[in-house]
């Protein structure tokens, strides 16, 4: 009778399992449409090359980086971890925001020289590696960038958060460093890749208590299909919280 009652327990716990994959993909084909349509126009990016999933973003991802480059212009973009919204970033330097920076922090050379071998990046896009290392936070160990001290003064109008290698908890925590250096005057968008695991969720949650500690109010969003992203934006760019 034990054994039966697992199995029921057991159907039940795949049945819904089953249901939320597709569900879930039945919102990445919405996601796939809804993309191609916010497209329309821009020749440049319909006849890019993109490889959207699996490492890379999902359509609901490209989607919110399409309408945030088109609406919000920014002119200075930080974007952790090197990969396809890299070129798409720099196509829409090349051909819409000429006069944006874009730096690109990789935590592999090998990765970044093959990259290089097939992609001409815009002037305008910069890659700086900077390795993996192990660092501590909140007593467990997680993967992060080496030396990033050296930018962490900086600021941005957009922050994209898709590297380095995943975490089982705090992952990608590098953001930490740089947004400390925020206040209540400085307006950005800060687009989380990945938002559907536990380490992100950590993560973008010390985020938000961050700026809360600090009386930076953010607006924030989550877009989810296959895989989920969080947006966080200041006043100036809220709308980036309603696409």
């Amino acid at each position: 009778m034990y054994e039966r009652i697992k199995n029921v327990f057991r159907i039940i716990h795949n049945s819904k399992q089953w249901q939320k994959e597709n569900y879930n993909q039945l919102k990445e084909l919405e996601w796939a449409h809804i993309y191609h349509d916010s497209i329309r126009g821009k020749k440049w990016l319909e006849e890019m090359p993109l490889n959207v999933g699996r490492w890379a973003g999902n359509y609901a991802f490209f989607y919110i980086l399409n309408r945030v480059l088109t609406q919000h212009k920014p002119k200075s973009i930080i974007e952790f971890g090197l990969g396809e919204s890299s070129k798409f970033i720099s196509v829409f330097i090349e051909n819409y925001l000429k006069n944006s920076k874009h730096l690109i922090i990789e935590h592999s050379q090998e990765w970044a020289n093959a990259f290089k071998a097939d992609f001409n990046l815009s002037v305008n896009s910069k890659i700086r590696v900077h390795n993996l290392v192990k660092r501590q936070v909140k007593g467990v160990e997680i993967n992060a960038y080496s030396n990033l001290e050296e930018i962490a003064g900086q600021k941005f109008d957009l922050y994209i958060i898709d590297g380095p290698f995943v975490s089982k908890n705090f992952s990608r925590y590098d953001i930490l460093d740089l947004a400390k250096k925020l206040t209540s005057n400085d307006d950005f968008i800060i687009i989380f890749d990945d938002y559907q695991r536990h380490g992100e969720q950590q993560t973008v949650k010390d985020l938000l208590e961050l700026f809360r500690q600090n009386n930076i109010i953010v607006y924030e969003a989550i877009y989810s299909g296959n895989k989920s992203l969080a947006v966080l934006a200041t006043a100036k760019y809220k709308y980036a919280t309603s696409y």
